[in-house]
């Protein structure tokens, strides 16, 4: 094989993997400093605050003693505090020999329970704090749109129309428009006439005017969703989809119907790119996915997102607002994570919807390949999923420590050291078990 047809494939590899890092080493990073931060608060002493396990490449003690260190694998990370047997706790009974009561006390073994408990939930809460605020400042910068809707960037298409950027619009097929955060938004649109053009009412510099534009949900990709069929098959986001297995189309939703009635068998694509005319074809996948009330329906996908063929002018929303939706996108993101979880568990869904260390990667390197905004937001997303993760009552997560915890609350001492010794070795073979089939999803699964 000539090595230069590998160099493309070698390129991506080191990009997916470089983006993987990136996230994962955020994440920790937060996760872990949410310990230490919480834990020096509660007068609790750190011995060692690591990115990164195996070798150390750079470290450095600090007034406190505390060493700051970069380890040769960047696969995680740990807080070791004081009188802690390894990074994964435990009591090093050698160690508080001798120690004189204030000693102890800013030990982890001899700090009282509400230091040990808020020490161990620091972790979790700083990945969905993190969530937050980059959920909220992606908002701000994103915008809401604009009332009344306005047109903003307009994508190319195949057809002639005579919109412009700036337009507002007033009415649609001679229907007044409702408000854009109106509930029955979507039912007015579905509600027009299904054509390749449509007269826009709209006002122009102050003057309203009746004007010719597309169907308002042509068949156009606006995002080319990661490792997606569409993905794979080159689709890129801009494409217009001028027919499906010889078939003209103009709505978006003829596309969708008949993807989902191909049952996974190839479809044949006339796509429209810069002026050019492209034929792919692709394979529709089996798509386990998430309904109101929390059901799940399985469907076929292609793997693109439609919407309008332009881009609504937009407005900067209030600070409040823009947290609002931060605190509601992490909290969606997990109730989704939740019901997925236990769908799989029920049956009702694939496992194959859990995906391991090579899915995340190559979704990671996808994402970053998308853009800086795109693959921050990823971060985000991910960061939730390592906190709610991480809540897990599982020995050895951090929820398998609260139960601990709260054990010792109801009970007034914690649990013997023969008990806690079973219950992580339970634990770290649960988390064991659920890595490699996690891994094995992500060789064998489709």
């Amino acid at each position: 094989m000539d090595i230069v047809t590998l160099l493309p494939q070698f390129g991506g590899l080191i990009w997916t993997l470089l983006a993987f890092i990136v996230a994962l080493s955020v994440i920790v990073a937060i996760h872990e400093y949410g310990h230490y931060i919480v834990g020096r608060w509660s007068g609790i002493d750190a011995d060692v605050f690591s990115l990164g396990f195996g070798p150390v490449l750079f470290s450095r003690v600090d007034k406190r003693g505390t060493r700051w260190q970069f380890a040769l694998l960047p696969l995680g990370g740990y807080v070791k505090f004081k009188g802690d047997a390894n990074p994964s706790g435990g009591t090093d009974e050698e160690a508080i020999q001798g120690l004189t009561a204030a000693e102890r006390r800013r030990t982890m073994s001899g700090a009282p329970l509400w230091a040990r408990s808020a020490t161990v939930a620091a972790g979790p809460v700083f990945n969905f704090v993190l969530s937050i605020i980059v959920f909220t400042a992606i908002f701000m910068a994103r915008g809401v749109t604009s009332e009344p809707l306005t047109v903003g960037e307009i994508y190319d298409l195949p057809s002639q129309q005579e919109l412009q950027a700036g337009d507002e619009i007033v009415a649609i097929a001679g229907e007044p428009l409702p408000p854009f955060e109106d509930a029955g938004f979507d039912e007015y649109l579905d509600s027009l006439p299904v054509q390749e053009t449509l007269e826009y009412t709209i006002i122009r510099d102050g003057t309203e005017m009746v004007v010719q534009g597309p169907y308002v949900h042509v068949p156009l990709a606006t995002q080319v969703l990661p490792l997606s069929a569409a993905s794979e098959a080159g689709l890129e986001p801009g494409d217009v989809i001028l027919g499906i297995d010889g078939r003209d189309i103009v709505d978006f939703g003829e596309l969708r119907q008949a993807v989902e009635g191909s049952e996974g068998a190839p479809v044949d694509l006339s796509v429209w790119r810069d002026g050019d005319t492209l034929d792919l074809t692709l394979e529709p996948r089996r798509v386990d996915e998430p309904q109101p009330g929390g059901a799940f329906r399985t469907v076929y996908r292609i793997g693109i997102a439609g919407g309008l063929f332009f881009d609504p002018a937009t407005e900067t929303p209030s600070p409040v607002d823009a947290f609002t939706a931060g605190v509601g996108q992490t909290g969606e993101i997990i109730r989704g994570s939740l019901s997925g979880l236990w769908h799989m568990l029920t049956g009702a869904i694939s496992t194959c919807n859990l995906s391991g260390p090579i899915g995340i990667a190559e979704t990671s390197g996808a994402m970053a390949s998308q853009g800086t905004q795109s693959f921050i937001w990823f971060i985000a997303v991910l960061s939730t999923a390592v906190g709610l993760l991480n809540l897990f009552p599982v020995p050895v997560l951090d929820g398998g420590h609260l139960c601990f915890h709260a054990y010792e609350a109801l009970r007034g001492r914690p649990p013997s050291d023969r008990a806690l010794k079973v219950l992580m070795s339970i634990g770290v073979t649960l988390v064991l078990g659920l890595m490699v089939f996690a891994l094995t999803n992500d060789i064998f699964c489709p």
